[in-house]
């Protein structure tokens, strides 16, 4: 197949309605800044029909911000498609080097697992290529206030004691984490 490459809409693209990540206010904060400061770092993968498969929050958040036009690349998968950034150089340029950890981090902050997603897809794929039985397990189960597993407590599981606080919004619950963090406290945001 050879690449074939068109100038769209990017409101012409359609989101995934059952995108698994539920994202977070923090994340999409993060994703539009880092698209205002550096402008676009990555692409997004859409299907033949010009469905979003991955890329749903900055497909979101680019358009929040104004941007309307979208260069798609159209490929059958069997080579990779690099987006080459001419105005940036990692060796010489602050905003290449922010770019790089703002792409990392916005999507690591961003990830919200939506539960009744991921239980209604494990009727239609393998979840088993994705989480081991017991990450399953923790991520389906729902403790006492019916939130879902965020993980927190497999990644902390040497602590000995917890506390775990209610913030007022996530600016809040941000501002607790870098202050308890300084402390010297090993800290988790737990998602709910």
């Amino acid at each position: 197949m050879a690449n074939k490459i068109e100038h769209r809409r990017l409101a012409d693209l359609t989101p995934d309605t059952r995108n698994a990540n539920k994202g977070s206010e923090r994340g999409s904060a993060m994703i539009e800044k880092s698209l205002r400061n550096y402008g676009a770092g990555r692409s997004i993968l859409i299907d033949k029909n010009g469905k979003i498969i991955a890329g749903n929050k900055t497909s979101e958040n680019a358009g929040a911000i104004g941007m309307e036009e979208v260069i798609v690349v159209q490929t059958d998968g069997t080579k990779l498609v690099a987006v080459q950034r001419m105005d940036l150089d990692l060796d010489t340029d602050k905003a290449a080097k922010e770019l790089a950890i703002a792409d990392n981090r916005a999507g690591q902050v961003s990830l919200s697992w939506d539960v009744d997603v991921v239980k209604e897809l494990s009727g239609e794929i393998d979840l088993a290529q994705f989480w081991t039985g017991d990450e399953l397990e923790k991520l389906f189960k729902v403790d006492d206030d019916s939130a879902p597993s965020s993980g927190f407590l497999d990644q902390q599981e040497d602590l000995s004691y917890r506390v775990v606080v209610e913030c007022l919004s996530e600016q809040h619950q941000a501002e607790l984490l870098l202050k308890l963090e300084g402390d010297g406290l090993k800290c988790q945001p737990l998602i709910s």
